[in-house]
C-alpha cells in the first residue's frame, strides 16, 4: 500500500494534506484505471456535510469528466447509500467525499467498485501510481456528462424500508445525526416507517459535523433520551456508516451488543447462515462468551471493517462488525450501514416486544483497560522477539484463568504498543496492565 491511500481511502486536513488539485488527479486517475476495458464509464459521487465538500466534489468530478467518463452526483448522502446505489443505477463504481468521524477540518475520498465494495489494494496502488505521475495535458479528446440524481435519497431510503417487515410507530426514538450525511436521509427514512422520533444535531453548517454530537459524543444523546422519556436513542457518525445506541436509561449499546442482539434473533429464526458472528481481536470478551453460551461460532479478524468483510465473504457469513458500531449485514449491504443497523435492532424490538435494555442484557460487557506505551520503531516492530516480555504476558494470561484476556499489539500508524486487558475486576486488570507496561519499559531501556 502506498502513502496516498490508507485503510479507508485517502484522508487528511483539507488544504495541506488533501487539496482540490489532488482530488482532481484522483478523479482523473481513477477514471483512467477503471475505464481501461470499458467503452463507457459512469461513476457516482456523494459527500457528507463538511464545508470542503463542494470544492473537493467538483474537483474530483472534473477529473473524472476530463477522462471522458460520466458522473452521477448524489449530493449529501451516507457512505453506504453510495455503495448501494452503484448497483441500483448500474454504475461502474463511486466516490464518497467524507472523513467519517473526524473533525470538520479533515476530509477524505473513498472509492468503491462496481459491486459496491471498497476498492482492492492493487487497484488503489495503480491509481496512486497515476496520481504521482499525473500530467495535466494527458487527457482523452472527449469529456464526460454530469447528472445530479434527485431521487437518490428516496431510492436509498425505500430500500432500507424494505429490509424490515414492520413499521416503528410503537417505539419512541431519539436520533443524533452528528450534523452529518444522514441529516436528510434519517428524517425521510423514519417518516416512511411511521416512527415516533425526535432528531437532534441535525442542522449542519459545514463546521459542526461530529462536534459534540453523534456516535463519538454519546453523552448528548444519553441525556436527551432520559430527559424526554424515550425508549431508545440512535447515534450515527459523520458519514452514517456506524451506529451506536442507548437504552431508555441512557446505557450504551455498542457494536458488540448489537451483534449479540441481532445474531441471537437470527439464530432463533434459523436465519444465521453458517451459524457465525464475525468480530475482531478487539471485540469484547463478553461477545465471545455470549457466542459460546448460545452455540454460535465467533470469528475474530484483525482490526478494521475490511478484514471483517473479507472473512464474511470468504466463509459466507451474514453478520459481522466492530465495537465502534460499524456493522455489516451482508444480505442487505456491502459495507457498514448505520441506518440499516438501527432498523435491524428496532425490528428485533418490535417482534420480540422487548426493550433495548432487556435485549442487550443477553451479553455481559467485560471491563476493558487500554494503555499505550511509546516506543522506538525498532521495539514496536520486534517486541514479540523479546522472550522476557512474551513469557511475562503468558504468565499474566494464566492468572486470569479464562475469565479475562490480554491483547498486546503494535500500532499500525504510530510508534506505540497497545496493551489491552479484559476481565471482571477492573482494579485487578488495571494492575496487570500496568505491570506488563513496566516490564516492557525495563526491557526497552
Amino acid at each position: 500500500m502506498g502513502k496516498l491511500f490508507g485503510t479507508d481511502g485517502a484522508r487528511g486536513i483539507v488544504g495541506s494534506e488533501l487539496t482540490v488539485s489532488l482530488a482532481m488527479r484522483i478523479g482523473a486517475s481513477t477514471a483512467k484505471v477503471m475505464k481501461k476495458n470499458k467503452k463507457d464509464l459512469t461513476l457516482l459521487i456523494g459527500s457528507d456535510t463538511r464545508i470542503s465538500k463542494d470544492a473537493l466534489r467538483l474537483s474530483l468530478a472534473g477529473g473524472v469528466l476530463s477522462e471522458g467518463a460520466n458522473i452521477i452526483d448524489l449530493g449529501v448522502i451516507p457512505t453506504p447509500a453510495v455503495a448501494y446505489l452503484i448497483k441500483k443505477y448500474h454504475a461502474d463504481g463511486g466516490f464518497v467525499i467524507s472523513a467519517s468521524h473526524n473533525p470538520s477540518e479533515y476530509n477524505g475520498i473513498k472509492i468503491f467498485n462496481e459491486n459496491g465494495y471498497k476498492l482492492a489494494d492493487e487497484l488503489e496502488e495503480k491509481i496512486e501510481s497515476l496520481v504521482n505521475s499525473f500530467k495535466e495535458n494527458d487527457h482523452v479528446n472527449e469529456v464526460g456528462m454530469y447528472h445530479f440524481e434527485e431521487k437518490a435519497i428516496d431510492d436509498y431510503t425505500d430500500y432500507l424500508v424494505s429490509t424490515i417487515n414492520s413499521d416503528l410507530k410503537g417505539i419512541k426514538i431519539g436520533i443524533d445525526t452528528a450534523n452529518g450525511a444522514s441529516y436528510k436521509t434519517a428524517e425521510v427514512l423514519f417518516n416512511k416507517l411511521n416512527a415516533n422520533f425526535k432528531i437532534i444535531n441535525n442542522e449542519p453548517d459545514g463546521y459542526n459535523i461530529n462536534l459534540n454530537a453523534g456516535s463519538t459524543h454519546l453523552e448528548v444523546l444519553q441525556k436527551y433520551v432520559i430527559d424526554n422519556h424515550l425508549d431508545c436513542g440512535i447515534a450515527f457518525d459523520g458519514d452514517a456508516d456506524r451506529c451506536l445506541m442507548v437504552d431508555n436509561e441512557g446505557n450504551l449499546v455498542d457494536g458488540d451488543k448489537i451483534l449479540a442482539i441481532c445474531g441471537k434473533y437470527l439464530k432463533e429464526h434459523k436465519s444465521l447462515k453458517n451459524n457465525a458472528i464475525v468480530g475482531t481481536v478487539m471485540s469484547n470478551l463478553g461477545l465471545v462468551k455470549f457466542c459460546e453460551k448460545e452455540g454460535i461460532n465467533f470469528e475474530a479478524t484483525k482490526v478494521g471493517d475490511r478484514y471483517v468483510l473479507q472473512n464474511m465473504l470468504q466463509n459466507d457469513y451474514i453478520i459481522g462488525g466492530e465495537q465502534c458500531g460499524h456493522i455489516i449485514f451482508k444480505e442487505f449491504a456491502t459495507t457498514g450501514d448505520g441506518e440499516l443497523t438501527a432498523l435491524q435492532v428496532l425490528n428485533v424490538m418490535i417482534h420480540t416486544k422487548k426493550s433495548l435494555k432487556e435485549l442487550a442484557s443477553v451479553m455481559e460487557t467485560y471491563p476493558q483497560v487500554l494503555k499505550n506505551l511509546k516506543v522506538s520503531k525498532e521495539n514496536r516492530d520486534h517486541y514479540q522477539e523479546n522472550k522476557v516480555i512474551m513469557d511475562y504476558i503468558e504468565e499474566c494470561n494464566k492468572k486470569l484463568n479464562g475469565e479475562g484476556r490480554i491483547l498486546v499489539r503494535a500500532s499500525g500508524t504510530e510508534n506505540l504498543i497497545r496493551v489491552m486487558l479484559e476481565g471482571k475486576d477492573i482494579d485487578y486488570i488495571t494492575q496487570i496492565c500496568d505491570d506488563i507496561i513496566e516490564v516492557m519499559q525495563k526491557e526497552f531501556n
